[in-house]
């Protein structure tokens, strides 16, 4: 493994390790704020006003800044499917911590997400090596990726302008289809923008170059995007619904634009390639099996689960649990927050 995954690496399970805890002391914040003054799940704000809320908050922000950063030496491949550690985390801290119990099945699903990141991390291609922003550009105007950029935003034209209104309360799948297209776009600008930023550090400024503001303004118009209809989806359905549907649909499509922009795979053979999809589809049993478990209780979901598949009235915990980590700064913006 290349110096520059090593780092994207590090920087990647960083963030998984402080975005997971942040969760963990957001809700105890929550928990004792609540215990002196309106809950956050009925409309009150006291949290604000609650030392180990920003203590969590805080954690959350440094968490997405080393994500960020990890995009800067690591590729997608790789950084993109860890984002399911942090669920790992948050869920055995509240094991731990707040007392909350993790079902058998659960802790099945953490140790296939384990096994599984471990597999995409002793098998992720080498970093590129790129000199400049100017560079990135190239690769994100080759006919390949332009094709597959115009699909994307025909795709969300459609389906925000014919399916939303009409489907958008009824099925799920509307609104996560926009975030997830949108997401695998804004994560190749969150890309390019970081290796912009890398190269400055390093010495070379790259903010001379229109191609570093463009790239900005597209992660920008994209994150606007998906927080709002993110938010639509985890305001009409279930959590545990949409989580990990996102999930699945957010990563697939990411790590599909990585290869096509940055031909990620042509650095590999077959073998290395089949065994990182094992490792993709494994995590992706570990996260569903982390899901449909959480609220589960010696093998009985609880009534919740079984009766309220649509709940607008979600309270402050059950809004975020086990959402906070599927793209990257969606979190700090959500209703949540």
């Amino acid at each position: 493994m290349s110096s520059d995954n090593v780092k994207g690496l590090v920087l990647a399970l960083s963030s998984s390790f402080f975005i997971g805890a942040s969760f963990i002391v957001k809700k105890k914040g929550l928990k004792r704020a609540g215990s002196s003054g309106v809950r956050a799940g009925v409309g009150g704000y006291s949290y604000l006003y609650e030392p180990l809320w920003w203590v969590g908050m805080i954690a959350m922000i440094v968490g997405e800044i080393a994500n960020f950063a990890a995009y800067a030496f690591a590729p997608a491949i790789l950084v993109t499917p860890l984002g399911a550690l942090s669920i790992i985390i948050s869920a055995a801290l509240a094991h731990i911590i707040l007392r909350e119990r993790l079902h058998i099945f659960g802790m099945l699903g953490c140790v296939l997400c384990v096994v599984g990141s471990t597999t995409i991390v002793l098998h992720a291609p080498q970093e590129r090596v790129i000199e400049s922003v100017a560079e990135v550009w190239d690769l994100a105007t080759e006919p390949a990726f332009l094709l597959y950029a115009a699909l994307v935003l025909v795709a969300v034209f459609v389906l925000v302008v014919q399916f939303v209104p009409e489907y958008g309360q009824t099925h799920v799948m509307v609104y996560i289809g926009v975030c997830s297209l949108v997401g695998s776009l804004s994560v190749m600008s969150v890309k390019a923008l970081g290796i912009a930023l890398k190269l400055t550090f390093e010495g070379m400024n790259q903010l001379i170059y229109p191609q570093t503001w463009i790239f900005t303004m597209i992660v920008l118009v994209c994150v606007i995007t998906q927080m709002n209809y993110l938010n639509k989806a985890l305001d009409t359905f279930n959590t545990a619904v949409v989580s990990p549907i996102y999930y699945v649909m957010f990563t697939s499509l990411t790590i599909l634009a990585s290869v096509i922009m940055f031909k990620d795979w042509d650095r590999q053979n077959p073998t290395q390639i089949v065994t990182e999809i094992c490792g993709f589809v494994t995590i992706l049993s570990g996260t569903f099996l982390l899901h449909k478990t959480k609220d589960a209780v010696d093998g009985v979901f609880s009534l919740k689960e079984q009766i309220s598949p649509i709940n607008p009235a979600l309270d402050e915990m059950s809004f975020t649990a086990y959402s906070f980590r599927i793209f990257p700064i969606h979190s700090l913006f959500t209703i949540s927050s």
